[in-house]
């Protein structure tokens, strides 16, 4: 729990308490947040939108499906964004009005050459099950990648 407090000068000061320290200053804790306030809610979001075709795929990578997502409100691994692209689209259009991202965005950090070798690896790997779960144009834009990074 963060307790904010402002004096007279308007000097805010911030505390962070755990339950047991707030309840001896008298402050009430019964209000329990979800662990994962987010996920819930995406998750309870997605239980109110209707089935879609697309509901029956599985992302190549961590075998995770929409499904999966609608009862957990969490996406199985990074590739389950590129998989699942159209129908998360859909959603966040039917959600908020737009696909669109506005506002600041995150700027990774420029990665390592340990890294990049890294980013090949893992490349290489979706590309070899991309190929054995005959997926090619996911396979090719896989190895276009790939080309760009070598």
């Amino acid at each position: 729990m963060t307790l904010t407090r402002s004096n007279a000068d308007g000097v805010v000061t911030e505390e962070h308490l755990c339950e047991r320290c707030a309840l001896e200053r008298g402050i009430e804790t019964h209000i329990t947040q979800p662990k994962q306030p987010l996920a819930d809610f995406i998750g309870a979001l997605h239980k109110q939108l209707p089935a879609s075709p697309h509901d029956s795929g599985r992302c190549g990578f961590c075998s995770g499906t929409l499904r999966d997502f609608r009862s957990t409100g969490r996406l199985g691994c990074p590739y389950c964004y590129t998989t699942f692209e159209a129908t998360l689209r859909d959603w966040l259009r039917r959600i908020h009005g737009t696909s669109k991202h506005v506002g600041k965005r995150y700027q990774p950090p420029v990665p390592l050459v340990e890294e990049g070798a890294t980013v090949l690896a893992e490349l290489r790997d979706r590309l070899r099950r991309a190929v054995e779960q005959e997926q090619f144009e996911e396979a090719a834009r896989l190895r276009d990648q790939i080309k760009v990074l070598e």
